[in-house]
């Protein structure tokens, strides 16, 4: 049977996440109704999208008896309160990056989801990519020795944009496009912790970093260094480097569609999309729609490409990252200093 999809906001990323659904069969994905808090909007989403029911609110959806799995792509404060009205709703629930706006908020998404004993993944689509998975198959088999080195960049020009740039709309450099650095850097790394996390940046006037450098230090002398803006382009890329060989991973990191491993490089394409996308390389959501469906059919309360540890910890760092930020401490859980004595603070 096919697992059937209700979308939590008809904004652009709920759009392209629909249409890489669309790129996967209809016998095992379909998106049964989407919920926005203008109906109006949702009736919208819903004709251009061939989806079934539009409700006027997310607690419509909420009480939906058909649907298998919400997707929650709402701005980034809403993400924690959404979820738990899905997950008291016994909905398992895919919620796009940034889980939450802190590790104090993820620990109670957990929490609910493990209180309703159901599926909960934080949507970092990056993971789920042919070539992501190829890294972890060369990292397992030792292909570039001890990984001793991990670099990635990120940025778009994304000042002009008000949900990049204002606080109270979840804004900042960190949040949107650097969390894709430090996963990436926490995915080589097999999810250790770091010993240390040292950042320096600096703020726009709306009290959001508009770019940072955030350095990860790890046991035996292994280092990543992640560099976002979202005031300027960067490279994009990423880079692996071992003791026997390294992995470069081409611009777009986030959605690679290539990878080269000691010298040789591999394409991964992606689907075409049925429908105009709003960002580069949605149809590869389809690889998350999928890991979410075959966990569900294994009964699989996370997935283990990205474990609630994994989303705990990545809020973590990144709450330590901003610690670090004076004028960033009011998004940060307050107090918590949860790693070692490298961490400048």
């Amino acid at each position: 049977m096919a697992t059937k999809w209700g979308i939590c906001s008809a904004g652009k990323i709920s759009h392209d996440f629909t249409v890489a659904l669309k790129t996967l069969p209809p016998g095992d994905h379909q998106v049964v109704a989407v919920a926005a808090r203008d109906l109006e909007r949702a009736q919208e989403f819903a004709q251009k999208h061939s989806i079934p029911r539009a409700y006027g609110s997310y607690d419509e959806l909420a009480n939906d008896p058909e649907i298998d799995v919400v997707y929650v792509g709402t701005i980034h404060p809403c993400h924690l309160h959404v979820c738990i009205l899905y997950m008291n709703a016994q909905k398992n629930v895919l919620c796009e990056k940034p889980f939450a706006m802190n590790a104090g908020e993820v620990r109670k998404l957990i929490s609910s989801a493990r209180k309703n004993d159901v599926f909960l993944m934080e949507a970092v689509w990056t993971r789920f990519f042919p070539a992501s998975r190829e890294i972890s198959r060369a990292l397992s088999q030792n292909e570039v020795g001890e990984v001793k080195v991990v670099r990635a960049e990120f940025g778009v020009p994304l000042l002009h944009v008000p949900r990049a740039v204002e606080k109270e709309l979840g804004g900042g450099a960190l949040l949107d496009i650097g969390i894709y650095c430090v996963q990436f850097a926490l995915m080589v790394f097999r999810g250790e912790r770091p010993v240390s996390v040292q950042a320096t940046g600096f703020c726009l006037d709306t009290g959001v970093d508009e770019a940072m450098t955030v350095t990860l230090m790890f046991s035996r002398n292994r280092m990543a260094v992640c560099i976002f803006s979202i005031a300027v382009e960067l490279p994009n890329d990423a880079a692996i480097t071992g003791t026997k060989g390294s992995i470069r991973i081409p611009a777009h990191m986030w959605s690679p569609t290539s990878l080269v491993v000691n010298g040789k490089e591999t394409e991964y394409p992606l689907p075409a999309p049925l429908q105009p996308l709003n960002f580069l390389n949605s149809t590869g959501m389809r690889f998350e729609a999928e890991e979410v469906r075959q966990c569900l059919l294994k009964g699989l309360k996370e997935s283990t490409q990205m474990l609630l540890a994994d989303s705990a910890l990545l809020a973590e760092v990144m709450d330590e990252a901003r610690r670090q930020s004076p004028r960033q401490t009011g998004l940060a859980a307050k107090g918590e200093q949860v790693f070692g004595e490298g961490a400048d603070v």
